[in-house]
C-alpha cells in the first residue's frame, strides 16, 4: 500500500514505500527528535520512548527496541477509544489531544521527554501501522 509523505510545522515524514527511513526528524535549538515504529531497529546514538499508552502486541518486555515507556504522555483511553485511528477524525482529536497534552500528568510527561530531548537524540516510537496518524506528531509539535 502505497503512502503519502505528510508534513507538519517542520516535521517530515518519509514512509520506507517511498524509499525513506520510516522516520520523521525535527530539530530545535539542538534538539533533534525523531519519528519511528517500535518494531524497526534501533539507531545508534539515540534514546528510544515509546508513547503509546497500551504495550505492543508481540513485543516483550525488556526489548531493547523499546527504551523507556513513557505511556502517561499517550492520549486518555476514552480519546483513543474515541478516535481509533480514524484519519476524518484526525483534525479533532488533534485539537482534543493538545488539551490534553495541557496540564495533568501528560503535561509533566512531556516536559520530561522534552528534557530528555535536550540532552540527546531522541526516538519517539509507536506500535501504530502509520504514525503519521498517530499521537506522535502532535508530541513532536508539542516539544
Amino acid at each position: 500500500m502505497a503512502r503519502t509523505v505528510r508534513e507538519w510545522p517542520e516535521v517530515i515524514f518519509a514512509p520506507r514505500a517511498r524509499g525513506g527511513s520510516g522516520r520523521a526528524r525535527r530539530t530545535v535549538d539542538s534538539m533533534s527528535v525523531t519519528i519511528g515504529r517500535v518494531y524497526d531497529d534501533v539507531p545508534p546514538g539515540v534514546t528510544r520512548v515509546l508513547v503509546d499508552r497500551l504495550w505492543p502486541r508481540g513485543i516483550r518486555k525488556g526489548d531493547p527496541r523499546i527504551g523507556q515507556w513513557c505511556k502517561e504522555v499517550a492520549p486518555s483511553s476514552d480519546l483513543r477509544q474515541w478516535y481509533h485511528h480514524d484519519p476524518a477524525k484526525h483534525d479533532e482529536f488533534t485539537r482534543r489531544y493538545r488539551d490534553e497534552l495541557g496540564s495533568g500528568e501528560q503535561a509533566a510527561a512531556l516536559a520530561c521527554i522534552r528534557q530528555l530531548a535536550e540532552h540527546g537524540d531522541v526516538e519517539l516510537v509507536t506500535a501504530t501501522k502509520d504514525p503519521a496518524i498517530s499521537e506522535v506528531p502532535i508530541i513532536v509539535e508539542e516539544l
